[in-house]
């Protein structure tokens, strides 16, 4: 439905009268052989060309017209990438050809079939084992014996309680 397109543009022979309502391209337009971008891209109209509309889909985003060289003679364009001179509402509603078959097949999912046994399943090549690396275990220095000289830890700790079974005594007397 864009403006660009392989197709080679439709040559108009300017002698020839159109009749009926005209479509003008103000840019270049894609033309295909149905109503959507799903049907084949059959030409295009260049900037400043006229065609003759013949009709228009049912939801009315694309119109048909008279396009010689294609089966019927019949394309049809996107509506915004043209400018109709009379009132879409006055072309008549025409029934879109059927929808072309699709150029790509659908493909089955590996894992869908597996699950019920569709079909052989392909072989894989299985994951390698690599064994992990080897752990490193932390070591620790011995502590030097202390030769007997130094505070004992006992008489801090002593102290420390001490001090503090004074400060509870204090703190109930005062209480009273």
């Amino acid at each position: 439905m864009g403006n660009t397109g392989s197709a080679a543009p439709l040559q108009q022979d300017p002698t020839v009268t159109p009749q009926g309502p005209q479509i003008l391209v103000p840019e270049q337009v894609n033309v295909r052989i149905g109503p959507s971008i799903e049907y084949e891209l059959v030409g295009v109209l260049i900037s400043g060309q006229r065609a003759t509309a013949l009709g228009r889909s049912p939801g009315g985003d694309w119109i048909q017209i008279e396009y010689p060289g294609v089966p019927g003679n019949i394309a049809w364009v996107y509506a915004p990438f043209v400018t109709l001179e009379t009132s879409q509402r006055l072309l008549p509603v025409v029934e879109p050809p059927p929808t072309p078959t699709p150029r790509v097949t659908a493909t089955i999912d590996p894992t869908l079939a597996a699950q019920f046994n569709i079909g052989e399943a392909v072989p894989t090549r299985l994951p390698t084992f690599t064994p992990a690396g080897p752990v490193a275990y932390p070591t620790f220095e011995p502590v030097a014996q202390a030769d007997g000289r130094g505070f004992p830890t006992i008489l801090v700790i002593l102290g420390l309680m001490t001090v503090g079974v004074f400060g509870m005594f204090i703190s109930v007397l005062r209480g009273r």
